[in-house]
């Protein structure tokens, strides 16, 4: 199986939804469906097809996090120690050449990824041309708007 990265605090944020799924949403999906049925005809109940469907999506997304969380790679940014290579986990200041911007991003995984938060997967084409660069080098993103070049400015562990 595949392993699948994760930070600590991504391994956190599924168990805690995973946790949530199971203690209310099933148990108020199965209250809804039971509801439905004292209804009677099954046949003609859009309250009870509703209730089925958002059981249905409830386990699977259960399933879903169950999988992910067996075959995840924990990885914790505190701990590592990658020469000031950027790296899973790691954050990354850079400076965009063309406008001269001046952003953070941390490098999560797929499930993690949050551009608001400045966290971008690390199967995003910028987290890609980042990955074994070093602080000073400069990486070339191609982006829906053309080729962009990002200097990596500093690379931190937290």
């Amino acid at each position: 199986m595949v392993k699948i990265p994760l930070t600590v605090t991504g391994a956190e944020m599924l168990r805690a939804e995973l946790h949530h799924l199971k203690t209310v949403e099933r148990p108020n999906v199965i209250a809804a469906i039971a509801e439905a049925r004292s209804h009677g005809d099954l046949s003609e109940n859009a309250e009870y097809d509703a209730a089925k469907d958002r059981q249905s999506f409830i386990e699977g997304r259960i399933a879903e996090l169950e999988a992910k969380l067996s075959n995840a790679q924990i990885i914790n940014p505190a701990l590592l120690d990658a020469d000031g290579r950027c790296v899973f986990g790691a954050t990354v200041e850079l400076e965009d050449l063309s406008s001269g911007d001046i952003v953070t991003y941390q490098i999560v995984g797929d499930d993690e990824a949050d551009i608001k938060l400045g966290k971008i997967s690390v199967s995003s084409p910028i987290a890609r041309a980042l990955i074994g660069k070093s602080e000073g080098d400069v990486a070339e993103v191609v982006a829906p708007g053309g080729l962009r070049e990002l200097e990596i400015l500093d690379v931190k562990y937290v």
